[in-house]
């Protein structure tokens, strides 16, 4: 008895020692539903994490506008968030483990609510990029944290239908969030898409307080080392690349003296990393399992992945409200199929999960969302929601064919005791991935306008039989409402600049999403590096804490 009360959680499940429990805790396991109740807690820090991941994206037209932002700036916004994510996702484990989870995941909540308030104050883009990088930090936390709380409040046996009702949870995010994010900007302006999370944060942290387990003494906690050094060199590689990639369009590149130092410190930062996690005893992540194929391939299709699904949710809002004149909220509702659909397919996948291969499913998911791709490209400005309804359906149906299965082929072939350094692994590629893909979209839309706007105005010259005609219409139309002769082909001229900005964007998102279908079929091959059945034995069993640790990650792996 003095060992269980000493270590409750390891060997047990998360909330059944009632002496670490509240008295209301302790009620509620005595009638069996303290597991559904941590749940429920864990899932509304879990989905207030999830809506804002995408949020911020049906809002950043009103962002840009009342700070005074370029689309490229304002991409800082999303892209700060997932960057500072990728950060503290290969830490989460640790932290859990060296501060309590409990402890861990109530820092989180408050530091993710303190951050809301501070981006729903922000008066400048700077300040709300930090706060964003503060929310990204706590945030990262939540989820991972979230979905292992979960999978160790729940035997084995009922682990599966948690697993459901948590992801159906998490699911919801992406269609609550882009209409939540609607409504709050239409009605009450940008800002309250982060003051929303105050009230429900503060909830969540009561909830914790309440239903989860004190945490174990500190002197009984496992105490691991962390590599600090390493996530020094990742977290300065990965800014100076973003940064690269973020300001490269707008400094020419590498005419820039400033770009150039931001790639020098890419390469160095990136590399000292690579060296340092192949030759330290206890790397922040350890390179060393890429010698699996499955996980050499599941890593670059996790990361094609963020690219390509996350780089379609950040195109498509913005689109519809700059081109087709959508509100904030309209912008969200056309996100919402998708997102049931994810659901949808999420319960389906549940039922079909052990009957079919997984590199099957994968295949079907990366052929759907390139579909998605190439409907996509015929947008126009005559494009209405009947027109978008079905690509983004094959985009949320696509998604989770995809997400749900590569997980368990990338880490399936792995040996016991390398699954949790490939779930670290495989969880910071998925997020540097999206990150990458946000600021590859928001720098190729950039390029890709101006390419197309200056074939475009070769075309249209004095010498071309219908820009003359369309010129003497328009300021014949002008001149008629009391306009001068020459103050009327100015004002010509200044409606065919405009026709021509609007035709050069309309190509350039056509061409992001052409790329994007091109990227997911040409991933197809990667497929055959997954799931191979042949595992070498094991040298030895794992111990019971490599075993706790070993399902916390199988669990984090499972969101990310």
């Amino acid at each position: 008895m003095a060992a269980a009360a000493t270590a409750p959680h390891a060997g047990s499940l998360y909330g059944s020692d009632p002496a670490y429990l509240s008295p209301i805790a302790r009620r509620l396991l005595e009638r069996g539903i303290l597991k559904w109740a941590i749940t429920l807690a864990a899932s509304l820090g879990a989905i207030l994490e999830v809506i804002d991941t995408v949020i911020t994206n049906v809002a950043l037209p009103d962002i840009r506008g009342n700070l005074g932002a370029t689309l490229s700036e304002a991409g800082w916004v999303s892209t700060s968030y997932a960057c500072a994510n990728v950060v503290i996702i290969p830490l989460s484990a640790w932290l859990g483990i060296r501060f309590g989870k409990k402890n861990y995941f109530l820092f989180s909540l408050v530091g993710f609510t303190v951050a809301s308030l501070l981006c729903g104050f922000s008066q400048s883009l700077g300040m709300l990029i930090f706060a964003r990088v503060v929310q990204g930090i706590t945030g990262g936390g939540l989820l991972a944290k979230a979905q292992s709380l979960v999978f160790e409040a729940f035997p084995r046996e009922e682990r599966p239908m948690a697993q459901a009702l948590f992801g159906l949870g998490v699911i919801a995010g992406p269609a609550v969030g882009p209409v939540l994010g609607g409504w709050l900007t239409d009605n009450l302006g940008w800002r309250w898409i982060f003051f929303i999370n105050v009230p429900l944060g503060l909830l969540a942290v009561w909830m914790c307080i309440i239903l989860f387990p004190r945490d174990e003494k500190a002197s009984t906690r496992v105490q691991t080392s962390v590599d600090w050094f390493g996530i020094g060199y990742l977290t300065v590689g990965l800014a100076a690349f973003q940064i690269m990639l973020e300001e490269g369009q707008q400094d020419d590149w590498f005419s820039s003296s400033f770009i150039v130092w931001a790639a020098a410190c890419a390469v160095v930062g990136l590399g000292l990393f690579t060296h340092r996690e192949l030759t330290t005893e206890h790397p922040a992540v350890d390179l060393r399992i890429l010698r699996f194929p499955s996980m050499v391939g599941g890593s670059i299709y996790s990361a094609i992945l963020g690219m390509g699904i996350y780089g379609i949710m950040f195109a498509v809002p913005i689109f519809v409200q700059d081109f087709l004149h959508y509100t904030a909220l309209q912008s969200g509702l056309v996100l919402v199929p998708g997102a049931l659909a994810s659901a949808v397919a999420m319960v389906a996948y549940g039922k079909i999960a052990n009957r079919l291969p997984q590199q099957l499913l994968i295949g079907l998911g990366a052929t759907l969302t390139a579909c998605t791709g190439f409907l996509l490209m015929g947008i126009n400005t005559g494009t209405g929601t009947a027109q978008l309804f079905w690509p983004l359906v094959a985009r949320g149906l696509g998604s989770v064919m995809m997400f749900m299965p590569l997980s368990i082929a990338t880490l399936g072939p792995l040996p016991k005791k390398d699954i949790p350094a490939g779930a670290g692994f495989y969880s910071l590629t998925r997020q540097l991935g999206s990150s990458i893909g946000i600021a590859l979209i928001t720098t190729m839309l950039a390029r890709r306008m101006s390419l197309h706007r200056a074939i475009l105005v070769e075309k249209v010259t004095d010498f071309s039989q219908p820009t003359i005609q369309r010129l003497g219409m328009l300021a014949g139309s002008l001149g008629g409402h009391g306009a001068h002769a020459a103050a009327g082909r100015q004002g010509a001229l200044a409606v065919i600049d405009r026709i021509i900005n609007g035709q050069a964007a309309l190509l350039a998102y056509s061409d992001i999403f052409f790329y994007v279908a091109i990227l997911f079929l040409a991933s197809l091959p990667l497929i055959l590096l997954l799931g191979d059945k042949h595992k070498k034995p094991e040298p030895k069993p794992a111990t019971p804490a490599e075993d706790e640790a070993i399902e916390e990650a199988e669990a984090e792996a499972a969101v990310h």
